[in-house]
């Protein structure tokens, strides 16, 4: 039975034809879906952990580099009288500007007002303008020198004048430093430890080399301490030290030590207040001070 039916079956050329081209499409279709879910994969929730670490990683990297770009044109709040060589370079000063200000700082003096500033190093209205909002300076130059508080207290014709007792600064408590005007408890511990660097002071004048102390405190100060006792100084075998022991002295640095070791050994020693004047970047300006602290 089955063997007659399939003697009715009979496929032409055309038939056959029809056969390869529906298999071909069926292919084609198959071909189709599979492409097009896999990139349905690719785009959706197949990814893989590798990738998405990967991808997690990059955008970090991404934030890094946008923050980075950000700080590199940000500018920070500066005390102008420290300017380096290199943040004057990048403020964009001119050498001639950037050394006009060294030359001033190493006089220890100070400018304390962007005003005080543009007339030393001559810098342009409009760099002003971009920089000088952004300069801090220490709180006695922004405050009121002489506050109203203070005014009527020198003016009150029922104020009777304690007498000063003048003490010997190198026994001053911190208690005895606030009492100055315009020290406080910060700037008091300051002299203190600068104190503790020498051993004791020599002279008033040592605290005038302090920074951050203002012009009213010295004054002040001078009014209620002078220099008595020495005790505890640390004198300096300016001969013997080496260039180590030399530039742990507050007045030198490393440099100037090897300067001095350079100078005695070529000199066969330092025999004299005046030898250390031809010593090379020698501290001339506080040489009577230094010169207290030696021993030939």
């Amino acid at each position: 039975m089955s063997v007659k039916i399939f003697n009715y079956i009979k496929f032409s050329k055309g038939h056959h034809l029809g056969i390869v081209i529906l298999i071909v499409l069926i292919i084609f279709a198959q071909g189709l879906l599979f492409y097009f879910k896999n990139i349905n994969q690719q785009s959706g929730i197949s990814i893989s952990k590798e990738e998405i670490a990967w991808l997690q990683t990059q955008k970090q990297i991404d934030s890094l580099k946008i923050v980075q770009l950000e700080e590199q044109g940000k500018i920070y709040p500066f005390n102008p009288n420290f300017i380096s060589d290199y943040k004057g370079y990048k403020y964009g000063l001119t050498l001639s500007q950037i050394d006009k200000l060294h030359k001033f700082r190493a006089q220890n003096k100070y400018v304390n007002s962007p005003e005080e500033f543009q007339k030393l190093t001559g810098v342009s209205n409009y760099w002003m303008k971009k920089y000088a909002p952004f300069f801090k300076f220490p709180d006695w130059v922004t405050q009121n020198k002489k506050n109203n508080l203070y005014k009527n207290y020198q003016s009150n014709p029922s104020f009777v004048e304690k007498k000063i007792v003048v003490k010997d600064i190198n026994l001053a408590t911190k208690e005895d430093l606030e009492s100055v005007y315009m020290i406080g408890e910060r700037m008091a511990q300051k002299i203190l430890d600068e104190k503790e660097k020498f051993g004791a002071f020599v002279s008033i004048e040592q605290i005038g080399f302090i920074w951050g102390i203002s012009p009213d405190a010295i004054t002040d100060l001078n009014k209620k301490f002078y220099v008595k006792s020495n005790v505890g100084l640390k004198k300096i075998k300016i001969n013997d030290c080496t260039i180590k022991e030399l530039a742990q002295f507050p007045y030198f640095n490393y440099t100037i030590a090897k300067n001095i070791v350079t100078y005695r050994s070529m000199n066969d020693g330092i025999k004299n207040f005046e030898d250390l004047t031809k010593i090379k970047q020698f501290p001339v300006e506080k040489l009577k001070i230094i010169a207290l602290y030696l021993e030939f």
